[in-house]
């Protein structure tokens, strides 16, 4: 989870009638102005094969659209629907791509000639870490869809660009990523830089592991071009380095085909024993499904969730959204249908709808709102205030009004064979529930991912992923003490408990390990000389991004003046937040969500 998010355009583009779709689909007319009918650019990379205007503006075949058949013509109205606020890019906006990376690249020139450190500017966080605004290189603009390639099932895109808007542009191709992380404003960039497992990441790896190529620009100013076959170190060690080795300006992704549904089962189980058991079964190899997650209600209720891709979900399967004011949260959906029944429930979720399924609510701690203010929690309340409650808007008001300071939020990746243990101890000391679980496949050692080898430092890369076994994530975010001294030793106490399981945590969010605790968990030789062969030592280091300064924060704390202290305390701190989240007007990108319009599908057919 990583607060705020990039600033998208607020202009809507041009409406037209839908492109005409593939042999599921319906003709309609052309869109006007259709993405796949705009020139691209000659760039420096390699021209996509089949689905671009050559120089006669002669046409290819047009992209694909989702749930539509040959009964919808009556029912569909396309010329007041809007498929997305993410243009892809003409000629001017490759040019404009150019542009920007070669000011980017003077600006760290500049740092790199006057040797200082500096930071990057995104327009946007999704870390529960602190922000810090000196030295920033901006980076803000790149925040477009550049090209999609349906023959190759790539897209080219530029690293702000968060997943709702790249989701609503490869789906009109009947394309999607392998893995799209839940939190709609979270970017590319993020989870190429970040640690980003999501329910398929069981199959696919860490968000990075579905890219092909980034284009970066390193410490020292240079433009290069990274992938396993190119400057493969780097391409491999700065994923997950919290944006250590250099700026991405640019990325080229794998897409898949894309469908309709994602049939969903909720799986009930009774303990984290069978919870752990049914993991494992549900991503063995060769496993039918495409995500598989959980939920632990208590140490004794929850779920396993299992979704598989599909045009054609199971006759019986209900349909089910999770978008508008008025349909449920989905962790409260989840809770309803496991206690009401003994035996796996099947439903047919929109695939946007599935993906973006956490977004009303950011999980569960949008419930924690409800609670600061003392507030009614109900189905009521959470569709009158449901513009605040989307994640844009929550992390916006959780920076903004202090509370990430006193709030637990931590991503926690263990062995299987810890796990139950690790959740023994969270129960007992935290006592925060619900728990998010996420099977994961590991990236190959060294990785500055969360990792787990047992006794396997030794072993070569090729032996050490085949041996790489899966780990199980737990997302722990909850409430923590009142009292700072206490927060940061429970926070202390929650770390050595994990290193001592064999654990490691995302590095997102508050994070208090000594420096030399810190590096035991990393390959810290490998990691540095990295740095070194690629002068990137003008950059802050992984350590001194994520650590938290705990005797700057007490003196801090100590002498803030009167009218800070004042807006730390409860109600003003979270009145605060909101009206800072208002003037942010992030609810407006969740307004304009074309995604959201998916969620028709079961109207189109019908």
């Amino acid at each position: 989870m990583k607060p705020q998010w990039t600033a998208i355009s607020a202009s809507r583009p041009r409406l037209h009638p839908v492109p005409q779709c593939a042999t599921r689909c319906v003709r309609h007319q052309q869109r006007g102005v259709s993405a796949a009918q705009r020139k691209f650019s000659a760039s420096p990379f390699e021209a996509p094969v089949g689905r671009t205007l050559q120089s006669n503006d002669s046409i290819h075949t047009p992209p694909r659209c989702l749930g539509l058949t040959a009964h919808s013509q009556r029912h569909f109205y396309p010329q007041c629907r809007q498929f997305s606020t993410t243009k892809v890019r003409t000629d001017a906006g490759m040019d404009q791509h150019k542009q920007t990376v070669e000011d980017i690249s003077a600006s760290v020139r500049d740092y790199h000639s006057r040797g200082e450190k500096f930071r990057i500017f995104h327009g946007s966080t999704n870390s529960t870490r602190p922000n810090l605004k000196k030295n920033l290189v901006d980076t803000s603009n790149l925040s477009h869809v550049l090209r999609v390639d349906v023959e190759k099932k790539t897209c080219l895109v530029e690293p702000n660009v968060p997943m709702d808007r790249l989701v609503e542009e490869t789906l009109k191709y009947g394309l999607v990523p392998p893995v799209v992380m839940e939190f709609p404003g979270i970017t590319v960039g993020g989870g190429y830089s970040g640690t980003s497992g999501e329910s398929s990441s069981f199959k696919h790896g860490f968000f990075d592991q579905t890219i092909n190529w980034v284009e970066m620009v390193l410490a020292d100013g240079e433009v290069v071009r990274l992938s396993p076959e190119e400057k493969g170190d780097l391409f491999h060690g700065a994923a997950g380095a919290v944006g250590t080795f250099g700026v991405t300006t640019l990325v080229e992704l794998r897409l898949q085909d894309a469908k309709k549904f994602v049939e969903t089962t909720y799986h009930p189980v009774s303990s984290m024993q069978e919870a752990i058991a049914k993991s494992k079964e549900f991503t063995a190899e060769g496993s039918p499904y495409d995500y598989v997650d959980g939920i632990m209600f208590s140490k004794v209720h929850g779920a396993i969730i299992t979704g598989r891709l599909t045009d054609t979900p199971k006759g019986d399967a209900a349909k089910q959204s999770f978008s508008a004011a008025s349909d449920p949260w989905f962790y409260l959906h989840v809770q309803d249908t496991v206690n009401s029944s003994f035996e796996p429930i099947t439903e047919a979720i929109p695939l946007p709808e599935y993906l973006f399924r956490y977004d009303r609510g950011g999980f569960w701690v949008g419930a924690s709102a409800f609670d600061y203010f003392k507030f009614p929690f109900n189905k009521f309340t959470r569709w009158w205030l449901d513009d605040f409650l989307h994640t844009r808007m929550m992390y916006t008001a959780l920076h903004a009004s202090g509370q990430s300071k006193k709030y637990v939020v931590q991503d926690l990746a263990l062995p299987y064979s810890t796990a139950e243990a690790f959740v023994d101890y969270t129960d007992e000391e935290f006592g925060i529930y619900p728990l998010w679980l996420c099977p994961l496949k590991q990236s190959p050692y060294p990785t500055m991912h969360p990792h787990f080898i047992p006794s396997s430092k030794s072993l070569g890369t090729s032996a050490q992923a085949k041996s790489l076994e899966p780990m199980l994530n737990i997302g722990l975010w909850g409430h923590g003490p009142e009292d700072h001294s206490e927060f940061i030793h429970k926070n202390r106490a929650l770390e050595h408990k994990l290193q001592e399981l064999g654990g490691m945590k995302w590095l997102y969010a508050h994070t208090y390990y000594g420096e030399e605790e810190f590096w035991s968990q990393f390959n810290r030789p490998w990691y540095e000389a990295l740095r070194a062969k690629y002068k990137a030592q003008g950059l802050p280091s992984v350590y001194e991004k994520v650590k938290v300064n705990v005797d700057g924060e007490e003196t801090a704390r100590a002498e803030m003046p009167l009218s800070e202290k004042m807006r730390a305390m409860w109600p003003f701190g979270g009145f605060y937040g909101i009206w800072m989240a208002i003037k942010s007007k992030s609810y407006v990108a969740a307004r304009k969500s074309s995604w959201k319009e998916y969620r028709k599908v079961e109207e189109i057919d019908r």
